[in-house]
């Protein structure tokens, strides 16, 4: 019932706004009363920090050990920001007792890549220096978040900087050119995503660059090296194929990947905390995961 209530919700609401004919600063305007609307977990904080000049969010939801997640929202890389996404990591930060760090990162098209990158780079450098090891770490986003969390780690990678103990990606946009076959196969029942907004969004991120450049679709990067990641999603999203085709070219790479598709569920919903079991569900799921990462002596 609440499935079917929800996801009525989301296509009656939401969908329409996600759409190119709606301007970006209507968008960011019109998602505002959307994050209220996320149950987070009582008595968490919400703290306002900068992270090497980055604005972000210290969210601590009960008890904290030494695990750290940097998250990095969603929003097709126009809209979205910590707030939008304040339920879901409250309850991260409670599930897995971690402190959360969610990145403010600059958005297109006033700033197109790299500059999502290059912020969510600097926010991991500095959590390093303030003494978190990297084993503790983890780096997580939903749907473009997830783009630049793994953007992010492929140029940790490069760059020979200590790599994260894994990525938590949900939902991720890993193809800006919307080439698998679920772009046109979950199109009638998807009831979020517009494949046209995504391509519409990716165009303005991407600035100069081609839609088929690894910078902008990670699927077509060389993921070897890249350390053991998580991902999940919906099985009636536009974007299932996004997180099927990037899980089987992680692990023939060599990648320890834990692909979780949730049947009859769409984009992103592990928003919908408390009202959704299959939300709590999936966010166990990610302390699972997490729990499990190698100690470290």
């Amino acid at each position: 019932m609440m499935n079917k209530l929800l996801r009525g919700t989301v296509r009656v609401l939401l969908k329409p706004i996600l759409h190119p004919r709606v301007p970006v600063q209507w968008q960011r305007r019109l998602l505002v009363p959307v994050g209220p609307t996320q149950p987070h977990v009582w008595g968490s904080s919400f703290e306002k920090i900068e992270l090497a000049g980055v604005p972000a969010r210290r969210i601590v939801a009960g008890e904290a050990g030494d695990t750290v997640i940097l998250y990095l929202h969603g929003g097709a890389f126009v809209t979205g920001s910590p707030q939008s996404h304040r339920g879901l990591t409250s309850h991260m930060a409670a599930s897995a007792r971690a402190t959360v760090f969610a990145a403010d990162y600059r958005l297109a098209p006033e700033h197109p890549y790299p500059a999502a990158v290059d912020d969510a780079l600097a926010c991991y450098q500095a959590l390093l220096e303030q003494g978190h090891a990297a084993h503790n770490l983890f780096i997580g986003g939903d749907s473009a978040g997830g783009n630049v969390a793994l953007c992010a780690a492929l140029a940790i990678r490069d760059r020979g900087l200590p790599m994260p103990a894994g990525l938590i990606l949900i939902s991720p946009f890993t193809d800006a050119t919307q080439s698998g076959e679920s772009t046109l196969t979950k199109a009638a029942i998807d009831p979020m995503i517009d494949p046209a907004w995504g391509k519409w969004a990716a165009k303005l991120y991407a600035g100069e660059l081609p839609l088929d450049s690894p910078a902008i679709s990670p699927l077509f990067a060389d993921p070897k090296g890249l350390p053991r990641t998580l991902v999940q999603v919906g099985s009636d999203e536009t974007l299932l194929d996004d997180s099927t085709r990037f899980a089987d070219k992680a692990r023939a790479a060599g990648v320890e990947v834990d692909l979780q598709v949730y049947e009859g569920l769409w984009h992103v919903f592990q928003l919908h905390t408390r009202l959704l079991k299959e939300s709590m569900q999936a966010i166990s799921r990610i302390a699972d995961f997490i729990h499990q990462a190698p100690k470290q002596s």
